[in-house]
């Protein structure tokens, strides 16, 4: 039985250069997220939900199934990271939303991602 969630979201933000091209409104960045489960059942990641913004307020949400192509179930003390990338018009913007998933005994719960930020290097003084 799950008494709280168990899970905690560790992520890692870079600016992708290569496929930005600030003078068009496109600004690329990878995110590396690393799921920790420290409970006492594995989990398996069902689905996401992310709420994106950008610098101007335009706010994208997006839901899914799994993460890129996988709905991993992640044993108690272990972790699964991935990485992924997002696009915005804007030079800063911010990330966050949900991962629902399951324990092995079948309770359904949301993992809160926390909000972070996508910066673009030197666009904040």
């Amino acid at each position: 039985m799950l008494t709280d969630n168990p899970i905690s979201i560790h992520v890692d933000t870079q600016f992708i250069p290569q496929q930005s091209s600030p003078e068009e409104q496109r600004f690329a960045f990878a995110y590396t997220i690393t799921i920790s489960n420290h409970g006492v059942e594995p989990v398996k990641l069902i689905s996401r939900h992310w709420i994106i913004t950008d610098g101007n307020a335009k706010v994208e949400e997006v839901r899914g199934d799994g993460v890129v192509g996988d709905q991993p179930t992640i044993k108690p003390g272990h972790s699964y990271r991935y990485t992924s990338g997002a696009l915005l018009e804007t030079a800063v913007g911010t990330m966050e939303g949900s991962y629902q998933m399951e324990s092995a005994s079948g309770t359904a719960f949301d993992a809160p991602i926390p909000q972070f930020s996508l910066i673009h290097p030197g666009s904040l003084h």
